[in-house]
């Protein structure tokens, strides 16, 4: 059921253009957490249209929401039985997606993780990804910065899902670090004893689980002026629930993404500052990968430094500080997604 549910759920790109005599038979896959979030969306147009450059056929598979693994596991299933070339895949959960993962490459077919690295990370064969961790670090920084006085922040975090995944306690963890709260386990999201933590909650990464996170923690502390995001639909929710309230002239609100909606925030004022990635670039970068995987057997090579291929992140904010560099949210909306 699940395997045939995954297949109804693919759509297939054939194409060919120039180079297309070599790459004919190279089939690829692109699985994402859902085909519904703007990320995930560009992501998509990103691989494909490279994929109809290079001449190579690519299926597309998507998550119902994010957190479903076993559509994800059906969609590995099914490449791997199609004699895929090469995997693209945002794993809704590192772990649990690991051994599906580790049988494709059993089967000689090269996998890339993108944006959401997998754990351990040298499950896939290369992760293509924002560095999450800087991405946190630097709006961490800044509302540090902006607020004035640190020491009496009253903070709400809006987290991911209860499977606290790479990308969930990365961004989560960068943000606690610069904002100049002691991390304990960088893995673990809410084992931190600082007082000014008013508590985490899971959004789902979209706007109604923000709005639902940030009336929980509201209830838990009306008194709540900085709010972290997992990313921009997650704040855009957690806006409207302050908004309710009359609570949104309080609370400092800080996301990761960079979608043109959540830039289109910034410049509103609803977000005082978004961590911009690039999931275009992820994409398009992962299929050369497989092209040149099946031309020649060649793997991606990490960063300098990094476990992974870094695609960059960028601050977007119309409120700079000092020594922090950033954009301004009328430039970002030039380079944004979604």
């Amino acid at each position: 059921m699940m395997h045939k549910a995954a297949l109804m759920g693919a759509s297939v790109i054939f194409a060919s253009a120039f180079g297309g005599a070599a790459l004919a038979d190279v089939g690829a896959c692109l699985i994402t957490k859902t085909d519904t979030n703007p990320f995930f969306v560009k992501m998509k147009e990103g691989a494909s249209a490279k994929a109809a450059e290079m001449g190579i056929a690519l299926s597309t598979y998507a998550g119902k929401i994010d957190g479903d693994v076993e559509t994800q596991i059906a969609a590995v299933e099914s490449c791997i039985a199609a004699g895929a070339k090469g995997i693209l895949i945002t794993p809704s959960d590192s772990r649990a997606l690991a051994p599906v993962v580790g049988k494709a490459r059993e089967a000689n077919i090269l996998v890339i993780a993108l944006d959401t690295p997998f754990e351990p990370a040298d499950a896939a064969d290369a992760t293509f990804a924002t560095d999450n961790f800087m991405a946190g670090e630097m709006i961490g920084k800044w509302a540090a910065a902006k607020m004035g006085d640190p020491a009496g922040a009253k903070i709400a975090l809006l987290d991911l899902n209860p499977s606290e995944v790479s990308v969930d306690y990365l961004r989560d963890q960068g943000f606690l670090q610069g904002f100049g709260i002691d991390i304990k386990d960088p893995k673990d999201i809410g084992d931190e004893d600082d007082p000014r933590v008013v508590g985490h909650d899971v959004t789902n990464g979209n706007e109604e689980g923000g709005r639902t996170a940030m009336e929980n923690l509201l209830q838990k502390d009306s008194g709540v002026n900085l709010v972290y995001t997992i990313n921009e639909p997650a704040a855009a929710g957690a806006y409207e629930a302050l908004k309710a309230v009359g609570l949104e002239h309080q609370a400092l609100i800080v996301s990761v993404d960079g979608g043109c909606p959540g830039v289109q925030n910034v410049a509103d004022g609803v977000i005082g500052a978004t961590a911009m990635q690039f999931p275009l670039l992820m994409a398009s970068n992962g299929i050369e990968a497989i092209a040149a995987y099946a031309a020649d057997g060649t793997k991606p090579v990490n960063s300098e430094g990094l476990d992974f291929v870094n695609t960059g992140v960028t601050l977007v904010t119309d409120a700079p500080v000092e020594g922090l560099p950033s954009i301004s949210s009328e430039e970002a909306l030039h380079q944004c997604w979604g």
